[in-house]
């Protein structure tokens, strides 16, 4: 069998272009290097290196035992640190990705818990509603909520996400109360133009997943891409609009805002912490994930005293 460290001075040979470059690189004599080499294709049965005195050059043995070198020091080095990470104290920079509401609302008030508990990690947090490239724009993780589109991520879910439809008592008094999803088309409805299709929206019918989803298209005078801005334009008397209860639990609570529709329930979604795929997540995530979900949990704080709207009929189950 061949050893690794055989394999990694065959690898350094390669990449350093020469033995004399090899042996400086791993801190070992040129006959060293040497040796070994020939030890190594010896070993194997085959020349894996044709030499000149100018320059050396791989033979087709040669590449195909390179590819596979490089792969296996690849694992062992991911491996090591995969290890290291463990017992290592987490820290450095965190680069965020949150919705700007739930950020604003609930992201930065566990923020302080955490850095209490992990102090040598240092979170840089960007807030905004769009949808954003990990990769690309250098974020470690985002926190998403609804369905996710990118299959290329890893997702953890963190949290649920429930909506309402609500409007407040002003508004009701003044238009009437909707008893059925299709009274909503005569109602002025604010719309979360974040969403696929602001327009269309969806709920439950009566009975459960077994009346299925129906679709309403409602229409009305305010679009935003906020929904905080929404649930203020709400609270003020200008119409009915859908909203998580991250958002509007504690106007629910008070009577602020008033749930309307409460046969037809909205499907479920989740909160999600999503991060580029790795063969190794790094410590530093990890221990976030790990937080935001024992932190947030199952029932998160914000549905306290909402378990009447927030609980799905069985056999409801979102995303």
């Amino acid at each position: 069998m061949v050893r690794l460290d055989a394999m990694e001075i065959f690898a350094e040979v390669v990449e350093a272009e020469g033995f004399s470059a090899a042996a400086r690189s791993l801190g070992v004599s040129k006959s060293a290097v040497s040796k070994q080499v020939a030890r190594l294709e010896d070993g194997l049965g085959v020349r894996l290196l044709n030499r000149t005195t100018r320059r050396l050059s791989l033979t087709e043995a040669g590449a195909t035992f390179y590819e596979a070198c490089r792969r296996v020091l690849d694992e062992a080095e991911a491996a090591e640190r995969a290890v290291s990470n463990l017992s290592a104290a987490p820290r450095g920079l965190l680069k965020l990705n949150a919705p700007m509401s739930f950020g604003f609302l609930h992201l930065a008030r566990a923020i302080p818990e955490f850095h209490a508990r992990f102090p040598q990690i240092t979170i840089d947090m960007a807030m905004n509603d769009r949808f954003v490239d990990l990769v690309e724009e250098g974020y470690d993780l985002a926190l998403r909520i609804g369905q996710l589109r990118d299959s290329s991520l890893v997702a953890r879910r963190v949290a649920p996400s429930h909506a309402v439809i609500c409007a407040s008592p002003g508004y009701l008094a003044r238009r009437g109360r909707p008893e059925k999803p299709e009274d909503l088309r005569g109602h002025d409805c604010l719309l979360y133009t974040h969403m696929a299709q602001p327009r269309d929206w969806l709920l439950h019918g009566p009975g459960g997943s077994q009346g299925g989803l129906q679709k309403v298209k409602v229409d009305g005078p305010l679009l935003a891409n906020n929904g905080d801005a929404l649930c203020g334009a709400a609270l003020g008397g200008l119409g009915i609009a859908r909203l998580p209860t991250f958002i509007v639990g504690d106007y629910l609570r008070d009577g602020s805002l008033e749930a309307l529709l409460p046969g037809f329930p909205l499907p479920e979604q989740g909160i999600h912490a999503v991060y580029p795929h790795s063969r190794n997540l790094s410590v530093k995530v990890r221990v976030f994930i790990d937080f935001l979900a024992d932190y947030f949990g199952p029932e998160p704080y914000w549905d306290q005293g909402l378990e009447a709207l927030v609980a799905p009929p069985a056999g409801i189950r979102g995303g």
